[in-house]
């Protein structure tokens, strides 16, 4: 018995020693990008930053924060995610709904399902998409970079499994009661798949938020940039700077402290939202993928 314990404990402490390890490596590179973008250019540079910050200085984020694009942006990227996550969420549960139904429910429910499986496969391409944008007459505007990717194939999937494990009797006594498939769908359905709601609602807005590729194909416009777009162009400039105390300032920032302080900012607000979608998250991922 005694001996047991011991290498329960032994396993225990391994297993903890690994997991430590792991988080670790996690961590530790974006504790020092964090320092390098409160560093000044030399120690940048010089590649003599570590896990806390060398000569602290400001400037890569005064440099970021004060221009107005920057907050312009930001805004933009806001509007995009409330957007684009209310156009996905509804059309994304408009199409689960009924695919999670037999095709004894519903007519054709292979076939549907077939062309969502082929259009995840496959895809009409970049140039055939631009092309649809353009005619529509989309470019410049934010539904470009909303609507050609309005219905998630993978997330419908994840709430379509989510659905179908949904007990049918739940379904079965509302039918008896008189509720339509509306009421159903609304007090029954969605509350009970919450945690996949959750998961896919974490997955739609990472992707709106760090998307910067659209807007480099869809908008021609520099002030209608979304945030991550215009700051993958931001870099420091000093040619046409002729302002001494501009100089000395710039002197501290870089390329490389700039970049830094760029991923800073663009991923804030996603580790401020994480927390409170984190309870849903593991449960969501595994109800949603399973298939009964």
């Amino acid at each position: 018995m005694y001996a047991s314990n011991i290498k329960g404990r032994i396993a225990d402490v391994i297993i903890w020693v690994f997991v430590l390890a792991f988080a670790l490596s996690c961590l530790i590179p974006l504790v020092n990008l964090v320092a390098i973008s409160f560093s000044d250019n030399a120690a940048a540079s010089a590649n003599l930053v570590s896990i806390f910050p060398v000569n602290p200085t400001f400037s890569s984020y005064e440099k970021l924060l004060s221009d107005s694009q920057f907050w312009r942006s930001f805004m933009i990227s806001v509007e995009r995610v409330v957007l684009g996550l209310l156009v996905n969420m509804v059309l994304m549960i408009l199409t689960a709904y009924p695919l999670s139904k037999s095709s004894r429910v519903f007519t054709g429910q292979k076939v549907y399902m077939n062309l969502v499986i082929f259009a995840m496969l496959f895809s009409g391409g970049l140039i055939p998409t631009f092309m649809v944008v353009k005619e529509l007459n989309l470019l410049d505007s934010i539904w470009s970079l909303i609507l050609p990717g309005a219905v998630p194939i993978g997330n419908v999937i994840l709430l379509m499994n989510a659905f179908r494990a949904v007990p049918k009797s739940l379904e079965e006594a509302a039918n008896i009661d008189g509720a339509s498939q509306w009421r159903i769908l609304g007090t029954i359905y969605l509350p009970i798949v919450l945690p996949t709601l959750a998961t896919v609602t974490l997955f739609t807005i990472v992707g709106h938020w760090n998307d910067y590729f659209g807007a480099l194909v869809y908008i021609n416009k520099t002030a209608n940039y979304p945030l991550q777009t215009y700051i993958q162009q931001l870099s420091v400039e000093v040619q046409n700077i002729t302002d001494p105390e501009k100089l000395l300032e710039l002197a501290k920032v870089s390329n490389k402290t700039l970049n830094a302080a760029k991923i800073v900012v663009s991923t804030l607000p996603l580790l401020l939202i994480y927390p409170f979608m984190q309870k849903y998250f593991v449960s969501g991922i595994v109800v949603g993928s399973v298939k009964e």
